[in-house]
């Protein structure tokens, strides 16, 4: 597995200050600043709002937050790369913090010294623990739709009396070809207007525009070329018997 860019360089990237209206900003402000990042206090954050590539969120822990207003309403990943700001180091303040996916932390009251330290191992840490995210993700979803991939295998075996290697072939040639992976392809075949394995390969519309028209693709299996074709092969051995 290759191991992932380390960032190193914040220039135009933008922090937003989620603290208090008595927090000095101040210092974190005049060294994000020579590092060439923006600060820009706010009341609260939209995660949805939130850009993972440019944002960079510095929360402070002794104010009352809601750490789910960090974390994205589809994924519930973390939005984006979160520096929390400790006075107090309480357990029930670090709990938010760690709710709220915070990948490093700065004591208050901030030394300016510690700023850049902050940034490298908050973003770094964030890129990495979401890169983990996603891969996982990925493998739970390929996980729970193993049991539609089995399911077709088996009703392809019952209905075509394909062996259990045939079947799955058959399954795979046809989700490569919609580019999709094999178990979405496998639970799309169950939807009711499918009529699997009754109708075995199923139609595809293509949506490619040819001269104004769209062409319907043919069943796999077939010959490339489709009814069209064979009718111009077929009229041109007529043509050549008339010539003979």
């Amino acid at each position: 597995m290759t191991s992932q860019r380390l960032i190193q360089n914040f220039r135009k990237a933008r922090g937003l200050l989620w603290a208090g209206p008595d927090f000095n900003a101040e210092t974190l402000e005049r060294s994000l600043t020579r590092l060439g990042l923006t600060l820009t206090r706010v009341d609260q954050v939209d995660a949805a709002a939130l850009d993972s590539e440019q944002d960079i969120v510095f929360l402070d822990t002794d104010q009352p937050i809601n750490a789910s207003a960090l974390r994205h309403p589809e994924t519930g990943f973390t939005a984006a790369p979160v520096i929390g700001l400790v006075g107090v180091e309480a357990p029930s303040r670090l709990r938010l913090l760690a709710e709220a996916g915070a990948t490093a932390i700065l004591r208050k009251p901030v030394s300016a010294s510690m700023v850049y330290s902050a940034l490298f191992l908050g973003v770094n840490n964030f890129r990495r623990l979401r890169s983990a995210e996603t891969r996982l993700a990925a493998v739970n979803r390929k996980r729970r739709g193993r049991r539609y991939l089995i399911k077709a295998i088996v009703a392809l075996i019952g209905a075509r009396g394909l062996s259990d290697d045939e079947a799955y072939a058959e399954l795979r040639r046809q989700a490569m070809r919609r580019r999709l992976d094999l178990e979405e392809f496998c639970e799309g075949l169950f939807a009711p207007e499918m009529r699997f394995p009754e109708i075995w390969p199923p139609l595809d519309v293509v949506s490619e525009q040819q001269g104004g028209t769209y062409a319907q693709d043919g069943m796999v299996g077939g010959r490339a070329g489709g009814p069209d074709e064979s009718d111009d092969r077929d009229g041109g051995r007529s043509d050549q018997a008339r010539r003979a």
